[in-house]
C-alpha cells in the first residue's frame, strides 16, 4: 500500500514537458491527491486551457505510479490555474534556467498598460524589455536583456 505522502514524493520526479527543469508540484497542477483503498484519485489543473504539456504529464504521472496504486487522474479548470500557485523553488529553478519567473503585473484590463518590469534571469538587470507577448510556448513572452543583450523566455504572469 503506497501512502499520501509517497504518492506526493513520486509526483516531484515528474517533469513539466515544455521546462523539465520544473516538476509539476513545482508548477502548482496537482491539486489534489485521495487515497481509497489500492486506489488513488490526482486531480490536477492545466496552466491555461488546452495546455499541449497536459497529455504528456498525465502520461508521466501514470508511468511514475504503475504497478505501485490504481490510478485516475481528474482535470479541474476551476478554480482555474494561476502562476502563485508555482512554489519559491520552482520560481528559482526557472531562474536558474534562464527563464524569468512571473512579477507582479499591472492589470492588463488597463487599457494601454505597459509591459512588467522584468529582470534579466542571467545578469538581473532591470534594463530589459519585451520583444514579443509570444515566447517559445503561449504561457510565455520574449524578451531581451538591454544590458548583457541576451534573449530570455518570461513566464507571464496568470491571475
Amino acid at each position: 500500500m503506497v501512502s499520501e505522502k509517497e504518492i506526493w514524493e513520486l509526483l516531484e520526479d515528474v517533469c513539466d514537458p515544455e521546462v523539465p527543469v520544473l516538476s509539476i508540484l513545482d508548477l502548482g497542477i496537482v491539486r489534489d491527491v485521495k487515497i481509497n483503498g489500492n486506489a488513488c484519485e490526482i486531480t490536477i489543473t492545466p496552466t491555461y486551457s488546452g495546455c499541449p504539456a497536459m497529455q504528456v504529464i498525465e502520461q508521466g504521472i501514470l508511468e511514475k505510479l504503475e504497478g505501485k496504486i490504481e490510478v485516475t487522474i481528474k482535470t479541474v479548470l476551476s478554480p482555474a490555474w494561476t502562476t502563485d500557485w508555482l512554489s519559491e523553488n520552482g520560481r528559482i529553478k526557472l531562474r536558474a534556467y534562464g527563464i524569468a519567473p512571473p512579477e507582479n503585473e499591472v492589470d492588463k484590463s488597463v487599457l494601454f498598460a505597459k509591459p512588467p518590469i522584468v529582470p534579466c534571469p542571467l545578469c538581473k538587470s532591470t534594463n530589459t524589455r519585451m520583444v514579443s507577448q509570444f515566447g517559445s510556448t503561449a504561457c510565455k513572452a520574449q524578451y531581451q536583456c538591454n544590458d548583457c543583450q541576451e534573449p530570455f523566455d518570461y513566464f507571464k504572469c496568470l491571475k
